[in-house]
């Protein structure tokens, strides 16, 4: 999943691009994994499987703008886009953003 980070835009690149949209659609999603030695910072409760968070930032027509690095599933989706910068990219360019509940607390947003 890291790869995709590299591969997408960086954060500023990202956030410009995002500003010139109508709006941009933000949304985590857990990456199932195999199980490790360590197992419990990848465990999601909710998901109740092993995995990996990733943070996606998308156009209105579904095209990527931004992929995150993979954090362990157990980390909230409003924590990650907090800890990859994307929360406060997306409103330092004032951009409209549409997300699911999991982001309720971004009041920016």
């Amino acid at each position: 999943m890291d790869l995709l980070a590299v591969l997408t835009d960086d954060l500023h690149a990202s956030g410009e691009r995002a500003a010139r949209l109508a709006y941009a659609i933000l949304d985590g999603t857990l990456v199932s994994i195999d199980c490790m030695t360590d197992q419990k910072p990848y465990y999601s409760g909710k998901r109740h499987r092993h995995g990996v968070n990733v943070q996606v930032l998308a156009a209105p027509a579904g095209r990527l703008g931004r992929a995150s690095a993979a954090l362990p599933g157990t980390v909230h989706d409003l924590v990650s886009a907090r800890v990859h910068g994307l929360a406060d990219m997306l409103t330092a360019h004032s951009v409209t953003t549409f997300a699911d509940n999991m982001y309720q607390g971004r009041a920016a947003w």
